[in-house]
């Protein structure tokens, strides 16, 4: 029962990231009513139907997912373990998408191609900020974060922040709009 160990190892990746480790049997039940755990287990039933051979399961499964929860996710898209979906509705993976472990979708996102040349291949622990589009073969790097309404259309590298339209990336380390420190008092003209 593969798809079991699947949802298991999912409801407990969750858990940890969202609650603390190790998460109790209380905080197990709880993720596994949110709505983004339930999502995941669609998923991972939808793709065990695939692998099976299970004609129309995979398809209603999918379609369940879209009128119950407001989310597109592909047949071909490869979801990690532990993927968060912390708000459902307008998120959108396509294609052959790569998502890697314990992501955070928090909501309204796309993953996808452009003219159909190619899909995003996510690392692990990245968050996705509300709005944000990830668009054509690119990578983003583990531990990246994509900010709110941003648009990645180039490569991420691990570790670092995508901001804006078009998305520019910046390190982490790199300081914000900090303005220049004033002279001291000791430096001559």
């Amino acid at each position: 029962m593969r798809v079991l160990r699947e949802i298991g190892r999912d409801v407990t990746a969750v858990a940890r990231k969202l609650r603390g480790a190790p998460p109790t049997v209380g905080q197990l039940v709880s993720t596994m009513s949110h709505d983004g755990s339930v999502v995941l287990t669609l998923s991972r039933l939808a793709e065990a139907a695939r692998r099976h051979r299970v004609p129309l399961l995979g398809g209603v499964m999918r379609r369940l997912q879209t009128s119950l929860f407001g989310i597109e996710i592909s047949r071909d898209a490869r979801l990690g373990e532990g993927v968060i979906f912390l708000h459902t509705v307008g998120v959108v993976i396509g294609g052959d998408s790569r998502i890697g472990d314990r992501v955070l979708f928090l909501g309204s996102i796309t993953v996808g191609s452009v003219n159909s040349g190619g899909y995003p291949t996510i690392g692990n622990d990245v968050v996705i900020g509300a709005g944000a589009r990830i668009l054509g073969p690119v990578t983003i790097g583990d531990g990246a974060s994509i900010g709110a309404n941003a648009v990645v259309l180039r490569d991420v590298p691990a570790g670092a922040v995508a901001l804006g339209v078009p998305a520019v990336v910046r390190s982490r380390r790199e300081p914000r709009n900090t303005p220049p420190s004033p002279p001291s008092p000791t430096d001559d003209p």
